[in-house]
């Protein structure tokens, strides 16, 4: 499959060639004097005095060719594990809100931990989402357990590749323990580590901070798989034009990737951005903007020069509800990326620019994350499938509605939507002309009325409640007073999955 492009090769090359410029002769403010010991150990130039670590090319061209050219992330189950790049792209929710929008009352509060067990509950159950990057933090987590209160209940409901980042390596050390009482033992968890990290060790422009630098460097230590992101803002801490950002974060993220190399050869890694630009009008946060879906296709070119997967923070917005903004800006750049061959998607679940969480934008993203994948898998080109033999054969004025092409290919061919209102407006107005917003509120409610198969056991759970006292409870619940919005909302629920099932096997 080719892939839409905006750079010609040369370019790319140019890029490649600005940013080794970058590194070398502007190089990078690194706070953390062990990753500055490690970069003078192995090659880079560094100035104690000013914190100033410059990378010669060569150096640089040496470690980043240590770079697998796959990741593999892992889930609770192996038959969740993925591994790419693939044909189609992983696609995962986005992470990290501090709020919610309340299922029941409509009204935007802190989210908790509860939240993350139902989040997780719903994400295990989508198959448009393969990873769950844990959705929100909680804000009723103990002093000494706050992202402990974040994967307990998100590695409790989901069985999925789950991931976010710890604020230390301390932190870390607390999450590796809970995946080993998980796995049963030490030696079971470390011969299949399911648990993803992320960090942010690159504060653009061009610096390495404390303890996001110590995350790096401890996972590759450790062979945990982790990837890095960087996070710039087009305008503020970058230069505004495309080519001006472009070589400044491919030198941060060359940088990054190198110094995880430098710790542990053949550390896996994802190019791994989200890059949004500033509404110069006021300086506003713009994570919706079109150009983050430009910006991830330049991305996208880079990472195949160099040979390692691609993602992105895509389908994010600025809109505080789910509406047609939210549609246009979630699903504008997710597809741009899709077509410019990007293997990792950031997109779901949030609003607000990653501020709040919704049940109802979970369930609308997941059709959207099912869409990409719909035109990423493309369609099959032979003879049988131009049907020229069909068509002699019905002739002119025909009708290929009962032709055996069509009966055997009506569920597979086309995409079947779950959430998307294709009724006649009258029929759309007697059952009282609902919102898609109302029907996946209903879609999620059903599935979290539903019991969950992939929680935890309770010899499992009793023995992380034993190592961690007074750990939050963890579990899925529906929340008290959450009523369906549309009358036989679980019945169209069941018919869609059953639909979907349906041309899943056909």
């Amino acid at each position: 499959m080719q892939f839409f492009s905006y750079l010609e090769d040369s370019e790319v090359v140019r890029v490649h060639q600005a940013s080794l410029e970058i590194l070398a002769e502007v190089g990078l403010l690194v706070r953390n004097k062990k990753a500055r010991r490690r970069f003078a150990e192995h090659g880079a130039v560094v100035d104690e005095a000013t914190e100033r670590v410059r990378l010669p090319a060569e150096v640089v061209e040496k470690y980043r060719a240590m770079i697998p050219p796959t990741i593999t992330l892992r889930g609770r189950d192996p038959k969740y594990d993925v591994t790419f790049p693939r044909k189609l792209p992983v696609i995962a929710t986005a992470s990290s809100a501090p709020d919610i929008v309340d299922p029941v009352s409509g009204r935007t509060r802190r989210a908790t931990s509860h939240d993350i067990a139902r989040i997780g509950h719903v994400v295990n159950a989508l198959d448009g989402f393969d990873l769950f990057s844990i959705s929100v933090l909680a804000d009723d987590a103990p002093p000494d357990q706050f992202n402990l209160s974040r994967f307990y209940p998100a590695l409790k409901n989901c069985l999925k590749p789950v991931r976010t980042s710890v604020l230390n390596t301390d932190e870390a050390q607390q999450i590796l323990k809970l995946g080993e009482l998980i796995a049963g033992s030490p030696e079971a968890f470390w011969e299949r580590p399911f648990i993803n990290f992320g960090y942010c060790s690159i504060v653009t422009p061009l610096t390495m901070d404390f303890d996001s630098t110590e995350n790096l460097m401890f996972f590759a230590e450790k062979g945990v798989t982790a990837y890095g992101t960087v996070a710039p803002m087009g305008g503020i801490n970058t230069p505004l034009s495309m080519p001006g950002m472009l070589a400044l974060i491919n030198a941060e993220w060359l940088a990054s990737a190198c110094l995880a190399q430098m710790s542990r050869p053949g550390t896996e890694q994802i190019y791994n951005f989200l890059p949004v630009f500033a509404d110069l009008r006021d300086g506003a946060y713009a994570p919706g903007g079109i150009e983050v879906g430009i910006m991830n296709a330049l991305v996208c070119q880079m990472a195949r020069f160099y040979n390692v997967p691609s993602g992105g923070y895509l389908g994010l917005t600025n809109s505080k509800i789910s509406d047609a903004q939210a549609g246009f800006e979630k699903g504008m750049s997710p597809m741009i990326g899709a077509l410019s061959g990007v293997d990792f998607i950031v997109m779901g679940g949030l609003l607000d620019a990653l501020m709040s969480f919704d049940f109802g934008q979970v369930m609308i993203d997941n059709e959207i994350a099912r869409m990409i994948k719909r035109v990423r898998a493309g369609f099959e080109f032979s003879d049988a499938a131009l049907a020229i033999e069909d068509v002699k054969r019905i002739g002119p004025a025909g009708m290929f509605a009962d032709s055996p092409m069509t009966l055997r290919d009506m569920l597979s061919a086309t995409f079947m939507p779950d959430l998307a209102d294709r009724e006649l407006r009258e029929t759309w107005a007697e059952a009282g002309s609902h919102s898609i917003h109302d029907r996946a509120l209903d879609k999620a409610m059903a599935i979290l009325s539903t019991p969950n198969r992939a929680a935890l056991d309770k010899e499992t759970d009793a023995r992380i409640r034993a190592a961690f006292p007074g750990i939050v409870d963890g579990s899925s619940t529906l929340p008290e007073g959450w009523t369906p919005k549309i009358a036989g909302g679980k019945s169209r629920e069941r018919r869609m999955t059953s639909r979907r099932r349906a041309a899943a096997k056909s």
